[in-house]
């Protein structure tokens, strides 16, 4: 018999429990979606488990709508919801590879992702694009893209240096894809290129069989594989992939007399698509969509969104092609977007497309959020996503393998193990940044090339150059204030934008420490050189006398006259005069007042003048990273290989004054940094002994005097 008091207990705590378990179902949503596999994994696939995001902010939270309001056949089972439903499983993962498939060799599935690219601001876009995919991936990517001459020099000099494992690129020339759309007008700002995806399955490699496509101007959220596992959804006569349209733009009741391109209910976008090319070059796609599109180009008098107006009127008249994808996976953020419908919370978000022109400064109810998550990857550091799979063989990039050798036999309790280390550094290279205009080609042409940290990018100094000039800035991600941001808000820069300009990721290299100079006026240097019938046949380096100023706000003299006068005046004064005087002093300032002609000067040591040199000339010596004997050691080799030093007459550099670099500041308080620098003086001088013999020991005394650690 139970005690008095038992069954009333036990009632309770039964009670209890069945309260608790209506809880969790009218609040936690499925239990298949809170099932954790070990490791902390969701168990059901459906669920799509986020990675970790930002929060989002208490006066913006995303609410839930399973579906878009008027979505024709909008209803609990609608298409577009982001809740829990049987979802394939994504393709085999690197990670995932254990036993008999390790031991058979199987390889990991590759994913193949087709991006047009066409000119400056869309090779910028794709980057952070690309970032973000790289982020999040965990299986080989294939990158096919499609590329005017400009993206493709950006992009594939971009990729060569950055070396990222299991990732393979080719690329194919838009220009011979132009005369297949040409024909189509197009009022939307993307212009011939917003319509090349629809040449796409002629254009890519007969053998290939699905293919994601994407806008630059997109960012994932999530894992790429998870998109590409929805293939396994089509049924045997879809070939495309798409996400409804989130705005009502092809309903035809946005404004008055508002005629958009045929659709089925909504439409679809275009920012994201999967493709079975397989089934569309079966199908006759090239026929179906020319037929469609000159139909309908008989009533309306152009394309308005490119290549989705003819999508949507093709699946308007063939709708058994298409299916349709969850919407998450192309979040549209135009200003008439209804997409905070499609989710609930940050984890729910798959990719973010950024399709209006305004971009970043678009309208949304959670816009901020959505910038900062771009922001992320568009301030990320490339250099983090050279990582290898876990797991997954693959091919290493061209020169990656000698790389990580030569990496692998630096002793890292050497003290000098980073200036070792930074001299086999490959640093990303984004080629170009700006967008520009090359004037055509002079004779004796003369380019100012500089590499310089990102706040020492004046706008007055890029005005003062008179001719192209091509600064290199070294940065592991883009700095505030950003260089496109820079051009876009700068009226002073945009109306002197530099002819070229190339940015570099990674640590400063050679001759990073010199603050920019001014250089007027390039066309006296033209005339020097052709004074001296400087050939191809006669080595020499024209020396720019350099000066300085020790103030902030300060006028460039346009000639020589004006800058002796400021000389004599006492606001300029000849390049660090009184601080490491022998760095400039053969250059021979009282000769240069009077000088009508160039001049010819001797090598001294620690001579380290700004000089113009041809392009075949020798490079900076790549030992040298940081502060100290880059210039030097470059004259060096310039004076062994016998070049004359000749002093131009008229032509002159103005240092400006800036805050003291990282390196110098280092040089200057550590014992070890100055012993490192000695270290690397003396190996230059065994290779100069290698290469030049007896004559390099005319250098030995200058390579063993110690440099002045009071240099700026």
């Amino acid at each position: 018999m139970l005690p008095r008091g038992r069954p009333r207990a036990l009632g309770a705590a039964a009670l209890l429990l069945l309260l608790l378990l209506l809880g969790f179902l009218l609040f936690g949503g499925d239990l298949g979606c809170e099932r954790r596999e070990p490791g902390g994994r969701a168990g059901a696939p459906g669920c799509f488990p986020g990675p970790l995001m930002p929060r989002v902010p208490p006066d913006g939270r995303l609410r839930r709508a399973a579906a878009l309001d008027g979505d024709p056949g909008a209803g609990p089972g609608d298409h577009n919801r982001s809740d829990c439903g049987p979802q394939p499983p994504p393709p085999p993962k690197c990670e995932r590879r254990r036993g008999a498939a390790a031991d058979l060799g199987v390889p990991p599935q590759l994913l193949h992702v087709a991006i047009v690219c066409a000119g400056h601001n869309s090779s910028r876009d794709v980057i952070t694009l690309v970032k973000s995919m790289l982020f999040y991936r965990k299986n080989p990517l294939h990158l096919h893209l499609v590329t005017d001459a400009v993206a493709r020099n950006i992009l594939e000099t971009l990729f060569h240096t950055w070396m990222v494992p299991a990732v393979r690129v080719s690329f194919y020339h838009a220009d011979q894809l132009k005369p297949q759309v040409s024909w189509i007008p197009n009022k939307h700002y993307s212009g011939l290129y917003g319509l090349m995806k629809l040449v796409l399955p002629s254009a890519l490699p007969a053998e290939l069989a699905r293919v994601i496509v994407l806008d630059t101007d997109v960012t994932f959220a999530s894992d790429i594989s998870e998109l590409w596992a929805l293939f396994a959804h089509f049924s045997d006569t879809q070939a495309i992939g798409l996400v409804e349209n989130q705005s009502d733009w092809y309903l035809g009741n946005l404004w008055k007399n508002h005629r958009p391109w045929p659709a089925l209910g909504r439409g679809f976008n275009t920012g994201v698509i999967l493709l079975r090319l397989d089934r569309l070059r079966q199908a006759g796609w090239e026929q179906m969509w020319r037929l469609t599109a000159r139909r309908e180009l008989l009533s309306l008098p152009a394309t308005s969104l490119a290549d989705q107006d003819i999508f949507n009127a093709v699946i308007k008249e063939h709708p058994g092609l298409v299916q349709r994808l969850p919407c998450v996976w192309n979040v549209q953020l135009s200003d008439h977007t209804l997409a905070e419908r499609c989710y609930s919370e940050a984890s729910d978000l798959k990719v973010i497309h950024w399709n209006s022109p305004k971009k970043l400064r678009v309208k949304n109810k959670h816009v901020e959020f959505f910038r900062n998550f771009y922001l992320t990857f568009l301030e990320y550091d490339g250099n983090l996503l050279r990582r290898e799979l876990f797991v997954c063989p693959s091919q290493p990039p061209p020169g990656a393998e000698q790389l990580q050798q030569a990496l692998a036999q630096l002793d890292e309790e050497d003290p000098c193990f980073e200036f070792r280390q930074q001299q086999l550094t490959v640093h990303r290279v984004h080629v170009t940044f700006l967008p520009h205009e090359p004037p055509p080609p002079r004779p004796h042409d003369v380019t100012l090339v500089a590499q310089l940290s990102m706040d020492r990018t004046w706008p007055t100094m890029w005005c003062t150059v008179r001719g192209p000039y091509t600064p290199s800035t070294s940065f592991a991600t883009w700095p505030w204030p950003r260089p496109s941001r820079l051009t876009s808000s700068s009226v002073t820069l945009t109306s002197c934008l530099p002819i070229l300009s190339t940015t570099t990721s990674g640590r400063p290299g050679p001759a990073s420490t010199a603050a920019p100079p001014v250089v007027v006026p390039t066309r006296r240097i033209r005339a020097s050189i052709e004074q001296l019938g400087l050939g191809s046949r006669r080595k020499a380096a024209l020396v720019v006398p350099a000066f300085e100023t020790l103030r902030y706000r300060f006028s460039f003299p346009h000639s020589k006259v004006e800058l002796l006068a400021l000389l004599d005046a006492g606001t300029l004064y000849t390049f660090r005069y009184h601080e490491w005087p022998r760095g400039h002093a053969p250059t021979d300032y009282a000769r240069w007042r009077e000088a009508q002609a160039p001049y010819r000067v001797q090598w001294a040591a620690n001579y380290e003048p700004y000089v113009v040199v041809p392009r075949d000339c020798p490079r900076y010596d790549p030992r040298f990273v940081g502060f100290g004997w880059n210039k030097v050691a470059h004259i060096v080799e310039l004076d062994a290989q016998e070049y004359e030093l000749l002093v131009l007459p008229e032509a002159f550099t103005i240092h400006l004054p800036h805050a003291p670099s990282l390196d110098i500041s280092r040089f200057r308080s550590s014992p070890t940094y100055r012993d490192c620098l000695q270290a690397l003086k003396d190996e230059f001088h065994q290779d100069l002994s290698r290469h030049h013999g007896a004559a390099a020991l005319k250098y030995l005394p200058a390579l063993q005097q110690p440099q002045s650690p009071a240099r700026g």
